[in-house]
């Protein structure tokens, strides 16, 4: 868990047993609200990748003065694709509440996600509206832009 003094924390959960349940509720229900209401994507977000051996959760939330856990104002997913490559991992989901947007937020989980994925190559399909945005991050396109769900998307990778 880190705070800054713009009074967000990021937390961390390297296993979903570690998520407080409404906590992760907040995290399905942001990325429904934004990935499947938002853009009108009718998909299954919680497409079971969750529970994974591997997956890691990161998400922020307005600090509180009691402590107790807040609104999901952002979140990312970590998974581990040792099935694909040896040692790739996947950064996706990455996702801010509209009202939060503009605050650095997904920047500040994208560099913890890509911290946490340390020594190992990570790939992004990236909306590629914001494939100059990942590219910042030091990803770079490695493959053919697709069409998922009505939007276009650009493989991306970072060593």
């Amino acid at each position: 868990m880190s705070t800054r003094s713009d009074g967000i924390v990021l937390h961390r959960a390297d296993r979903i047993e570690d998520i407080p349940p409404r906590t992760f509720y907040g995290i399905a229900r942001l990325r429904q609200e934004v990935f499947v209401v938002e853009q009108a994507c009718v998909y299954l977000d919680l497409d079971g990748r969750d529970l994974e051996p591997g997956a890691i959760q990161l998400w922020a939330e307005p600090s509180t003065s009691s402590g107790e856990g807040g609104e999901v104002i952002g979140t990312v997913r970590i998974l581990d694709e040792t099935d694909r490559e040896p040692g790739l991992r996947s950064i996706g989901r990455v996702v801010t509440a509209r009202s939060s947007r503009g605050r650095g937020i997904a920047a500040r989980l994208l560099n913890a996600a890509i911290e946490a994925c340390e020594g190992h190559p990570v790939l992004i399909h990236a909306q590629s509206q914001l494939a100059g945005w990942y590219a910042g991050f030091g990803f770079a396109p490695s493959g053919e832009e697709f069409v998922e769900d009505g939007i276009p998307h650009t493989p991306m990778r970072r060593e």
